[in-house]
């Protein structure tokens, strides 16, 4: 039986009522004055997951800090309980260890993490970026957005995620726009990918005029706050936000009932699993992240794989290559932390041309 085991944290102090219901009617300051002083802790035991070629079990393995906390207070204190939850994971048996949420994100994205424990640790960001690729892609299917003839934006191009996110559809659509602060950076990548896939790009520093003109939009940029306001996006839009924090505005889902913002996939996960925990997700599906770390446990590879700011094209190829032999795939979306169902999407995409027609006839 191959183990592994998955960190979690509280997103926000009313989560810490989910798993201790006494806690209830706590305020949040009161909530995250108690729990930064509770030691990271097992959640719950994973049970079921079988790909016909391998099972696992695992472990949810509990950091007690809320999101406002991983980012607020010092980084070597909050490494520290990160630290302490993988030592957890070592107790409890896991030979891998999955960074959730916030965890993935501080410091230096895992690297002194993985320096202090004694088994491999992932991020699991290769297998999100393959599956809001592929989550994108089929939500232009949905849309009914031929990729063709679309206009594919990847903004923040220049970074490790953008650039490969960049290189990988560049395989698959006609018309691609990088957007980033520095054009002499861009226009070394769309050389690079001239090169490799005969695709000429066009590139931008003006991310506004970019976004106006989109069909698709990859945002991953490192930006601290959110760069994509309502305004920004033509009626029927898709954006696939993978960047943390979010490039897109909670006033979009607000704002617009004719754009898709989706998070990448949720993952539908082999055999018959037992999670142990409620993460508000239908059964039998997961974070892609989480999954990362089951697809490398079921496959034996107990290595360090996604960590640090770099990614390339041929880990997202490698772990979705292994995520189809062991029976992961797409279940559906997600958008501002909330499930969305093709329902949903038909909804936007109705509304996306109604507001077409309207603007049309005011054209005359």
């Amino acid at each position: 039986m191959e183990r592994f085991a998955f960190i979690v944290h509280p997103i926000v102090a009313k989560d810490f009522a989910r798993k201790f219901p006494f806690a209830e009617n706590w305020s949040d300051s009161f909530v995250e004055g108690i729990i930064k002083y509770i030691p990271p802790f097992k959640v719950s035991h994973i049970a079921g997951i079988e790909s016909g070629h391998a099972a696992s079990e695992g472990w949810f393995v509990g950091c007690p800090l809320t999101s406002r906390q991983m980012v607020s207070m010092p980084e070597e204190v909050v490494i520290k309980k990160i630290i302490k939850a993988g030592k957890v994971a070592e107790k409890l048996g896991a030979k891998i260890v999955g960074l959730g949420a916030f965890t993935s994100v501080v410091g230096d994205a895992g690297l002194t993490i993985a320096q202090n424990l004694n088994i491999a640790v992932t991020t699991g960001n290769s297998y999100t970026v393959a599956t809001a690729i592929e989550g994108a892609k089929k939500a232009a299917q949905l849309m009914g957005i031929s990729l063709d003839k679309a206009n594919v934006l990847v903004l923040g191009a220049t970074g490790s995620i953008g650039a490969a996110c960049a290189q990988l559809l560049a395989r698959d659509v006609r018309y691609l726009t990088l957007a980033a602060r520095s054009e002499d950076k861009l226009e070394i990548l769309a050389t690079q990918i001239l090169r490799s896939t005969g695709l000429a790009v066009r590139v931008t520093a003006n991310t506004k005029s970019a976004l106006k003109a989109a069909d698709i939009i990859i945002a991953v940029t490192s930006a601290v706050d959110s760069i994509i306001e309502p305004d920004d996006l033509k009626p029927g839009a898709i954006v696939c936000d993978v960047s943390r924090p979010r490039n897109v505005s909670q006033q979009v889902a607000q704002a617009r009932n004719d754009v898709l913002v989706i998070e990448g996939g949720v993952v539908e996960v082999p055999g018959d699993v037992n999670f142990g925990l409620n993460f508000g997700f239908p059964p039998k599906t997961a974070y892609a992240c989480m999954a990362e770390t089951m697809i490398l446990a079921l496959e034996g590879r107990y290595e360090n794989f996604t960590l640090g700011r770099d990614l390339t094209v041929k880990q997202i190829e490698t772990i979705g290559q292994l995520a189809n032999k062991h029976g992961f795939k797409l279940a559906g979306f997600r958008s501002f932390e909330r499930a969305v169902s093709q329902q949903e999407v038909l909804n936007i995409k109705a509304n996306a041309a109604a507001k077409l027609a309207i603007k049309q006839e005011r054209l005359g």
